[in-house]
């Protein structure tokens, strides 16, 4: 469901940025395991399931889209589509998170490479990780952010005109 005000629209951006925060950490964590490919699936897991928990606390994920009215339904593919958003109402799927990882590719590529460096490697690996998830969750944030708050000055301004 969509945020029904200002104060809950914020609440739900602060508690994303925390769950950002968290995930980062499993995959900078992942990223230490000296297994080959091991931090990249763990990234792709991370960062899908991200993606879908960030898209339905904001009321914005493919099955709650679905679900609104119309015009509403109109309005937030609209308002998405003017963000230039692949994400809000879109299915979240392994292989799009993967598209989405590979657009920061010469990152995680060097990433790859720098693990097999004792120690240090693994600490570089596991600060690329980190932010990396960490970037690109924030921005999904901000993005789902910016069409709810259009939603909330929308619908309130629709409310305003009603007799």
């Amino acid at each position: 469901m969509l945020p029904v005000n200002q104060t809950q629209l914020d609440q739900i951006r602060a508690d994303c940025h925390a769950l950002v925060r968290s995930r980062a950490r499993l995959s900078a964590g992942a990223a230490v395991i000296p297994v080959p490919g091991m931090d990249m699936v763990a990234d792709v897991m991370v960062f899908s399931e991200l993606l879908e928990n960030i898209s339905a606390r904001f009321g914005l994920s493919h099955t709650q889209i679905g679900q609104l009215d119309p015009a509403t339904r109109k309005y937030v593919m609209l308002a998405a589509g003017r963000l230039g958003s692949e994400l809000i109402g879109k299915l979240v799927t392994k292989q799009l998170a993967k598209l989405l990882l590979a657009k920061v590719g010469t990152k995680l590529l060097g990433k790859t490479l720098v693990r097999f460096v004792p120690l240090a490697g693994q600490a570089v690996a596991a600060t690329i990780s980190y932010r990396v998830v960490a970037r690109l969750g924030n921005n999904h944030i901000e993005d789902c952010y910016r069409v709810a708050q259009g939603y909330l000055t929308q619908d309130g301004a629709l409310a305003a005109q009603q007799p």
